[in-house]
């Protein structure tokens, strides 16, 4: 019997409640045959799987625009206590047409340096003053006035620790998502999505686009800058995010094959858990949140078609993770983070790794999930920290192991 819909309805953290699902099967062809070879899934298999993640969850992959200009707004020396040489810069995107949108992008790379080095890519939630202790750096998040910005310094900076990644070798480069995609209803107007379409006459998120999707254009922007700084090599750029900015994170990994290493931090759900478990925050919760607390439906409009019916769609979020493949994933959740399924981004990263064998790698290398504080280190990585839904300085310790590794 077909469950009914019920579309904001509560949601359990208890595994009995766990529904019973059958993925769908990433290597499965639609004449009934199956994918044995990377290069059939290069070539055939990744862009149809493509296609339904658009389809079903994330929209079409948001273009570029017709013109990218980078404008130097500082650069100071012997920053971060003499560790970094910070720069902040204006990305500014344009159309034939006149059109225009603008961001800022706050970058450190390391002060001593040999040649270009590898960075690491993300967006922030509460602007780049927050992500930092400097009380210089140029407040961003606020172009668009009301409860989105943050006009306190360092409330993020444990999240992003720019002195250990420059300690440790690596650039850090962030922007604030609310200049991509203000993350409130209605916010289309005031995104970069106005580049691409008509938002006065209608909004384009979730029927062409998704908010995830704009966000994830401005995470692939920020690379574009990063490929044009001769201190950093653009070909080795992990993206990352936490939360629904690592949902983001891995939907840019997807659509744009630049970025060589690919992080989710906390993701949960249309991040690295499994739908189909519909357990912890599904999307009939987040369908209320966007109803309830004023947000933007970060998916779309299909999407909602499938609260408490998950098992029916025909895409499941270990494909969203193999799109990442052959390149390192790492999937990272947290004890107390229930709500987003630690256990279902765990089983997601093991179904994953069917795909990742075709390239002859073993995917994720271990086959139960592991105990608290326990890093599984592989072309698919998975740590599950003691803790509660946030990104701390010691997930930034296994990423950057990952990153001497792979970058």
């Amino acid at each position: 019997m077909q469950e009914e819909k019920r579309p904001f309805g509560p949601y359990s953290t208890e595994e009995r409640d766990a529904a019973s699902y059958v993925l769908p099967d990433p290597l499965a062809k639609p004449d009934g045959g199956r994918i044995v070879t990377a290069a059939e899934w290069s070539c055939f298999q990744r862009s149809r799987i493509l296609g339904l993640l658009k389809k079903y969850e994330y929209g079409e992959i948001v273009p570029r625009p017709d013109r990218l200009e980078f404008r130097l707004v500082s650069c100071k020396k012997g920053a971060l206590g003499g560790k970094a040489l910070r720069k902040e810069v204006e990305i500014i995107a344009s159309m034939a047409d006149g059109r225009s949108h603008s961001f800022q992008a706050l970058i450190y790379i390391p002060a001593k340096h040999a040649g270009p080095v590898p960075a690491f890519a993300g967006l922030n939630f509460m602007g780049n003053h927050n992500t930092t202790t400097e009380e210089d750096v140029i407040p961003t998040g606020r172009r668009f006035p009301g409860v989105l910005f943050k006009p306190e310094r360092a409330l993020q900076h444990h999240r992003w620790v720019p002195e250990t990644l420059v300690d440790r070798g690596y650039a850090s480069a962030t922007a604030c998502y609310h200049d991509v995609f203000p993350d409130r209803a209605g916010g289309a107007p005031d995104s970069a999505l106005r580049l691409f379409c008509d938002t006065e006459k209608g909004d384009p998120t979730g029927v062409k686009y998704s908010v995830i999707g704009a966000w994830a254009w401005g995470l692939s922007r920020i690379l574009d800058y990063l490929e044009s700084d001769p201190d950093i090599d653009g070909a080795r750029v992990a993206v990352h995010g936490h939360s629904r900015l690592g949902k983001t994170s891995l939907w840019a990994g997807a659509a744009d094959e630049r970025f060589k290493m690919v992080v989710s931090n906390c993701s949960g759900c249309g991040g690295g858990a499994l739908h189909s478990r519909k357990f912890g925050e599904n999307l009939s919760q987040h369908f209320k949140n966007h109803l309830d607390m004023g947000y933007p439906n970060w998916f779309m409009n299909e999407t909602e078609k499938f609260i408490w019916r998950e098992e029916e769609l025909p895409i499941d979020q270990h494909e969203l993770l193999a799109m990442a493949a052959p390149r390192p994933l790492a999937v990272a959740t947290a004890t107390e983070d229930l709500a987003a399924d630690p256990k279902g981004e765990f089983l997601a990263c093991r179904a994953a790794s069917e795909v990742y064998r075709l390239f002859g790698s073993e995917g994720l290398p271990v086959e139960a999930m592991p105990a608290p504080d326990v890093n599984i280190s592989g072309d698919i990585s998975f740590h599950y920290r003691t803790g509660r839904h946030d990104q701390t300085p010691q997930d930034w310790a296994h990423y950057l192991d990952l990153a001497d590794r792979y970058l």
